[in-house]
């Protein structure tokens, strides 16, 4: 068996996988996913506690080995850093990594975080937003295929990216039912067109809560059954609302033109607080008050530049 050319190391979550894959596809790069599940007992540790990391994801990281791999996350930075370790000695496989690694830095090739990470170093490349898969194309298309759809709506045209509760922010029923009066107050006074679309974190009772009272107005709530109208709506919105709970989700909408409105959950998070700061600070999000605000902005989008460093910096 020939080795491919690049892994992609990662967990089983949607949007840390999107960040490596925004990343490998920026550089140019078609990684081969490899999903890290440890073995039991290991499950039960945090991966930093793993005396075996390689040993302990198994087939995940079986031989033959790439030339690069890209890892993401804490546990995809304990078994790359364990990989490069391991074949320090032959052929050694090159490490990106995605994300603070929570270990030294000089243990990779390249360390890809936000700015709201703190982290610098002489292989450390730093960006504002989290890495996405969003860009012209994959917009441009997705606006083709959703246009027809989202015709029916009202303009101005508002996309709700609603999240859910991550352990720092919450976003159960009571909180849910406040967004949706928040959004139906939108709705009524400033005549705007809605679509909504939950993530796979958000709760089905949060998801009925905001239909109940959003449907009946017009607004499209994707029920999450066929294809996923998420790139659609990013490419139609001429505003954008946004749960704050995730730095991903924000990072996506501000890759867009339209303004984004951040909607504030119960909560504390020291990390998305300084992410969020930057992007008020820099003017690109506002908070969300229950009204339409539009204001001149541009993509904001580091994706690109993140990706031809790290192919200048590894000569690919």
């Amino acid at each position: 068996m020939s080795a491919p050319n690049c892994w992609l190391l990662s967990e089983s979550y949607a949007g840390l996988q999107a960040q490596g894959l925004g990343l490998a596809e920026a550089a140019g790069l078609a990684p081969e996913l490899h999903e890290l599940v440890p073995r039991p007992p290991w499950h039960l540790l945090s991966a930093r506690f793993w005396p075996n990391p390689l040993g302990t994801v198994g087939a995940a990281v079986a031989p033959p080995y790439p030339a690069l791999a890209i890892a993401c996350g804490g546990m995809g930075a304990v078994v790359g850093a364990a990989l490069r370790r391991h074949t320090a000695r032959s052929d050694q496989v090159r490490i990106v990594q995605v994300q603070h690694p929570r270990m030294d830095p000089r243990r990779f090739d390249v360390v890809v975080v936000n700015r709201h990470d703190r982290l610098t170093g002489p292989n450390v490349i730093v960006t504002r937003t989290a890495l996405h898969r969003v860009t012209p194309a994959r917009l441009a298309a997705a606006a083709e295929a959703w246009r027809d759809t989202f015709a029916v709506l009202p303009r101005p045209l508002v996309a709700v990216l609603v999240g859910g509760s991550n352990g720092r922010h919450r976003l159960d029923v009571p909180t849910g039912q406040r967004l949706a009066a928040q959004l139906a107050e939108m709705m009524d006074r400033d005549h705007v067109g809605l679509m909504l679309t939950p993530s796979r974190r958000t709760d089905p009772e949060v998801t009925r809560a905001l239909a109940e009272a959003l449907a009946p107005r017009g607004a499209f709530v994707w029920d999450g059954t066929g294809e996923n109208p998420y790139f659609g709506m990013l490419a139609l919105a001429d505003a954008v609302v946004a749960t704050e709970d995730s730095v991903s989700m924000v990072s996506e909408a501000v890759a867009t033109r339209a303004p984004v409105l951040l909607a504030e959950l119960p909560g504390r998070s020291r990390r998305i607080s300084q992410f969020t700061e930057g992007l008020l600070a820099d003017g690109r999000i506002r908070r969300f008050a229950g009204r339409l605000e539009l204001w001149p902005t541009a993509p904001l989008d580091d994706t690109p530049a993140a990706g031809a460093e790290v192919r200048q910096r590894l000569g690919l």
